[in-house]
Parts: C-alpha cells; sequence; structure tokens
C-alpha cells in the first residue's frame, strides 16, 4: 500500500467536544481565530500536549495550518489544508506524521471546528477529530503484529481525552479574541 493511500473504510478516531463561548455568533470567525493562531496562543489551548503551532500556504496558495502535538505518548505533526474556512465553519485534512515505537509513519485526520448560534450573546464550538488510517500506518501494524481494532481503541482513547482537554480552551480564546474585536 501506498503511504498517501488513506482507507476512509476504517475509522482509527471519531471523537466530538462541544464548549461555550460567551460571545455572539456574529462576533466569532472560527477560521480566522485557527488560521492566525499565535504560537503561544496554541500552547496554552492543551498544555502540555501542544507543542507549537504555525500557519502556511499549500503550493496552490490554499490556507494551512501546522501543529505539532503530543497525543496519548506519540508525537504528531498536522500538516492541515483547509477545505472548508468560514466564519462559522472550518474543516481541515492532514497527512499527519505520527512517531510510535516502531519508528514514523502517517494518518489521515479531519479536523472540523463548528460554530452555532445558542443565543443572542453565546455560541457553541463543536470540535470534531476524525482520523483514518493510510496504507503505511497498516503495513507498520501488520510488521509489528498489531491489531487494528486494539490500536484503534487506544487511539479513540487518547484523542477522545486530548479533546476535552482542548475544546473548552479553544472556545475561551476564540471567545478572547471576539471579546478583543469589540475593544478595538
Amino acid at each position: 500500500m501506498s503511504v498517501a493511500e488513506v482507507r476512509t473504510d476504517l475509522v482509527l478516531v471519531h471523537t466530538a467536544q462541544t464548549a461555550t463561548i460567551h460571545a455572539s455568533i456574529d462576533r466569532v470567525d472560527v477560521a480566522d481565530w485557527l488560521l492566525n493562531l499565535p504560537d503561544a496562543e496554541y500552547r496554552r489551548c492543551a498544555p502540555p500536549d501542544h507543542i507549537a503551532a504555525g500557519s502556511t500556504t499549500t503550493d496552490d496558495g490554499r490556507p494551512m495550518s501546522i501543529n505539532v502535538e503530543q497525543v496519548g505518548g506519540g508525537l504528531v505533526v498536522q500538516h492541515y489544508v483547509a477545505e472548508v474556512h468560514e466564519p462559522h465553519h472550518c474543516h481541515m485534512v492532514s497527512i499527519s506524521d505520527l512517531q510510535t515505537p516502531l519508528g514514523w509513519t502517517t494518518i489521515q485526520v479531519i479536523w472540523d471546528l463548528t460554530i452555532t448560534a445558542r443565543d443572542d450573546e453565546s455560541c457553541e464550538l463543536t470540535n470534531l477529530v476524525i482520523s483514518h488510517p493510510t496504507g503505511a500506518f497498516l503495513d507498520a501494524l501488520q510488521a509489528a503484529g498489531q491489531q487494528f481494532e486494539e490500536t484503534a481503541q487506544g487511539l479513540q482513547h487518547a484523542v477522545a481525552e486530548h479533546n476535552q482537554l482542548e475544546t473548552p480552551l479553544f472556545a475561551a480564546s476564540i471567545e478572547r479574541k471576539a471579546q478583543a474585536a469589540i475593544s478595538d
């Protein structure tokens, strides 16, 4: 199997968390927040898991977010490409580098952030993470004699725990940015 071959029929992780943002939806721009997120603010959103973040573009000009984090003891380098980047919806897809005890491999990670109005003064952030194996990931599992189901269960637990940590902190960061825009 090729490194870039993504097995969308197999799910490693599927987790969603929500958190309240105390700002009206018209003050929130999740794409602007994500694609301009300072490194230090990213690190504050999931200490000690978040290591670094930066923004760039693909060769054809699409916005990207590069994130380095530790999830469940494994180092992950995310190369998120913005497939949707709107004020209330940001859909990012990455072929991510994952360091395992057996070496480096890749997985696909889909990161979807949506904002929905709750009332005139608040909205809700949904932080959805879905991950699929690549051919390289499955080859590494097979070489190690590990079962997909057992590996997926461990990753699901680790990523769900990470998502629980970062989602309310992301919401607070988005809220601070929205409130700062009011005072400008």
